[in-house]
């Protein structure tokens, strides 16, 4: 082929597809200085929303604080574009508390377009990659060299990062029809799962859903209850100042199904493409279609659904709850059942779509394949599910891509450090069946682990990647050392039963006290806080918000803590434990062949990782220890 024929461009990383996981990885990859280039099927569809209009929630607010503690982008963006926000599960302990807030969608996506689009080092590309170049010095050294495009023009990059969502052989479901395409008619990817195979990569079938969108204008939102915004909105990015995010917000809507939704379902329940056989994809667990919900549970006489906005600018409303791929006629049917959309009009039929993924047991915990270096992979294509788990991946791939044309070592999170750390070390040490999803009994070491301190505990690796400056880490160490000089005053003071605490403790039902107390043990009573007792402490200090809120958690909670921090110190033993690169598992004497199998393919980093992958025995790993200790 005549050079004429073609285009061949360098750079020093490539990212392929700029949903959530490749906007993090190219900003990532652009910021730490390397000449990056994005790609996506359509420049107008970066960062797009192709699901539920929201960010954050039960865990995935903490993946949100995280990233952003990182040096990540998403918590800035939806701050700046949120419609509505709201604290999760604030009745609870704050291990649990986690930030939703609702997105206007075009206004997101456009937002973190504008900042790929600012971004010094970066390129955005419209074009399908078909092919990834690779060259092999032999079967156990190969070494990515870049793509090609559907056209035939090469990119070629030491670092090339997979994040092609749900594009790769989509198909799009609904009843008896069934199409080849993206989510919201985006154009699929048919070709590179051809090259990832010829690769020897392992690659699955997955499949996720999505309800209908109907128009807000065909609603009758008296039949429903309003769902409100907290009334004071908590920003989810540390650096975004909590004053600007205080603003008027939308309403979401909450209505329910009922005994006639579920009869229509039932009755047409052969025509579901579910259980027809047409979808051959594994859906996730813990989002259910419609008709998912009330075959596996017909003991609920109803199910929730929340009505949602989708943008300042569109009429859409989102059915969140009613994720279904019914056919077209039974999807009306049953939507007209529900209380409030009675005469709703559909905008866009709600869908299932199936889709390639990989094998994330084929990657190290830096998220590069264990067989070829320089290539990553991150997002839905690793075979998680959401916009955050995505986002997180992103930006963990993008800085050891960074790291590793550096000659750095990657920097990975273990479990008790992130709920990235969790996130990631399931996604390579567990074999993904289904969509994964990130939850909060995920985490052994949630307490710690609150969406509260992401900073605290994360800004660290922000800093040593190079996506945190010094005054961001000036300003956070000012922060602690403001949080500890105050725990140790307020374990000082003591106050006696003078009328001012008496008031305090009848205001709030606390029992009286007779003689003297620290604040400290009142602050520890249940009905109590650091900020309730503010009128008892008449030395107390003017402090941030967020200074508050850290004294109040780290004293009321103590004992718990502590107790985790135990917990931690053995299971750092185990992390710690190295486990040569070179190990060769059939010399391991002692060592059952399943396990032997399991670890020569998993290639865990430490003892603590092999004795999370499955089927590797607590005896298996006395085994390989002594064999360690042996080799010396």
């Amino acid at each position: 082929m005549s050079d004429k024929l073609y285009v061949k461009e360098k750079y020093d990383a490539i990212v392929v597809g700029a949903g959530h996981a490749g906007c993090e990885a190219a900003l990532a990859c652009a910021r730490l200085g390397l000449r990056t280039i994005v790609f996506t099927v359509s420049a107008d569809a970066i960062a797009m929303m192709a699901c539920n209009p929201n960010i954050g929630g039960s865990s995935k607010g903490h993946l949100v604080r995280e990233l952003d503690a990182l040096g990540g982008e998403m918590g800035k963006a939806i701050d700046e574009t949120f419609l509505q926000s709201k604290m999760l599960n604030a009745s609870k302990g704050p291990a649990v508390h986690s930030l939703r807030a609702q997105a206007d969608k075009q206004a997101y996506s456009g937002r973190m377009r504008k900042a790929l689009e600012q971004q010094e080092n970066l390129v955005i590309r419209q074009a399908e990659v078909a092919e990834i170049l690779v060259d092999e010095s032999g079967l156990a050294n190969k070494y990515v060299r870049g793509v090609r495009t559907l056209s035939g023009a090469e990119y070629l990059a030491p670092a090339v990062i997979l994040c092609t969502g749900v594009y790769l052989k989509a198909r799009c479901i609904y009843g008896e029809t069934s199409y080849p395409t993206g989510p919201n008619g985006l154009m699929a990817a048919d070709h590179l799962t051809g090259s990832l195979i010829d690769l020897g990569i392992e690659v699955r079938r997955f499949k996720t859903g999505t309800p209908a969108r109907i128009s807000g204008n065909s609603i009758d939102f008296s039949k429903m209850t309003e769902q409100f915004g907290d009334e004071r909105i908590v920003p989810f990015s540390f650096s975004t100042d909590p004053e600007s995010v205080q603003k008027p917000q939308v309403s979401c809507w909450l209505t329910y199904t009922n005994e006639e939704t579920h009869e229509i379902i039932r009755k047409n329940i052969d025509r579901s493409p579910l259980y027809s056989g047409e979808i051959e994809g594994t859906g996730p667990r813990y989002c259910p279609s419609i008709e998912d919900k009330v075959v596996k549970f017909p003991d609920k006489d109803r199910h929730q659904i929340f009505v949602e906005p989708e943008g300042l600018y569109t009429n859409e409303m989102y059915l969140s709850g009613l994720s279904s791929s019914m056919p077209e006629d039974v999807q009306y049917a049953m939507i007209h059942t529900i209380p409030g959309l009675e005469n709703a009009e559909i905008v866009r039929n709600g869908y299932a779509i199936e889709y390639d993924c990989i094998d994330a047991t084929q990657l190290k915990a830096s998220l590069e394949f264990q067989d070829i270096r320089g290539l990553f992979a991150a997002g839905q294509i690793n075979g998680s599910s959401g916009y955050e788990e995505a986002a997180a991946q992103g930006l963990v791939a993008g800085i050891n891509a960074s790291r590793l044309l550096k000659g750095a070592d990657p920097i990975v999170m273990d479990r008790s450090e992130s709920y990235i750390g969790v996130l990631i070390d399931d996604l390579v040490t567990k074999e993904t069946l289904e969509p994964y999803r990130m939850m909060t009994s995920r985490a052994e070491y949630r307490l710690l682990l609150r969406q509260d301190n992401a900073d605290i505990r994360l800004r660290k690796y922000g800093c040593e990647a190079g996506l945190v400056d010094e005054a961001t880490m000036d300003a956070l160490n000012e922060k602690i050392r403001l949080i500890e000089d105050e725990i140790k005053r307020v374990e000082s003071v003591n106050v006696g039963p003078s009328p001012k605490v008496a008031e305090i403790l009848e205001r709030h039902g606390s029992t009286p006290i007779e003689g003297g107390i620290s604040l400290t043990e009142l602050i520890r009573r249940p009905e109590l806080s650091y900020e309730a007792l503010a009128g008892a402490d008449e030395e107390r200090p003017d402090l941030p918000a967020d200074v508050r809120e850290q004294v109040n958690i780290r004293i009321k909670y103590e004992g718990y803590i502590n107790r985790q921090l135990r917990q931690v110190e053995k299971f750092k033993k185990l992390e710690d434990h190295r486990i040569p690169e070179d190990i060769n598992y059939g010399e391991v004497y002692g060592l059952r062949i399943e396990a032997a199998q399991k670890l020569e393919k998993l290639r865990p980093r430490s003892i603590g990782q092999a004795s999370r992958i499955s089927g590797v025995s607590p005896a298996d790993i006395s085994v390989l220890l002594i064999h360690l200790k042996q080799k010396g």
